[in-house]
């Protein structure tokens, strides 16, 4: 049952890395540095002072930059790389307590961060067509809301992070699938 519940609580953090790098870096790592989550070395630095301060501030950046039409398209690109990055960090980080080697949960926390981002970054540019770009901060709202609760399902209740995570999937592909064909219309 460990390896289960580390399975998807590692699958519902680095989804929510996929939605917002900073939101579930921060969760875990103020819940690591309260005692709430004990996290194996070296990952234990995300709990660390300088470290939390750190993704606190570009968090914060990053919170306000993604309301702004045209500096969002900028920071999608950058955080292909950013959030791909930390859903890996997150996924082995966790799945340390569920015995999987360590180069797979990197890897898995790659490609599952990395989906969710490059689903969010497809949907952004119509949200941005179809709005004239004033749909752009209710959206990045919404999304930082889902990666918080994700975030916080994850390392609370892994099955309902599991649970909601393939529902946002569901959704988006809901959205592509509607919005594609009115492009064909």
């Amino acid at each position: 049952m460990e390896l289960l519940s580390g399975l998807l609580s590692s699958l519902g953090l680095s989804g929510a890395a996929g939605l917002n790098a900073y939101i579930p870096l921060l969760v875990v790592g103020l819940l690591s540095r309260f005692g709430v989550v004990h996290l194996a070395a070296p990952y234990d630095l995300l709990g660390s002072e300088w470290a939390l301060l750190g993704v606190t501030v570009i968090g914060a950046l990053d919170f306000v930059g993604d309301k702004v039409p045209g500096v969002d398209h900028a920071l999608h690109v950058f955080g292909g790389v950013v959030n791909a990055a930390a859903g890996a960090v997150l996924f082995a980080a966790q799945s340390g307590i569920a015995h999987v080697p360590p180069s797979l949960s990197l890897a898995l926390g790659l490609l599952v961060a990395g989906g969710v981002h490059a689903t969010r970054a497809a949907v952004r540019p119509v949200a941005t067509a179809t709005t004239g770009g004033l749909g752009n901060p209710v959206l990045s709202t919404a999304e930082d809301g889902a990666s918080l609760t994700l975030s916080l399902l994850a390392v609370f209740a892994p099955v309902f992070a599991a649970l909601g995570l393939a529902g946002l999937l569901g959704l988006a592909y809901r959205l592509w699938v509607r919005v594609r064909r009115r492009r064909m219309t």
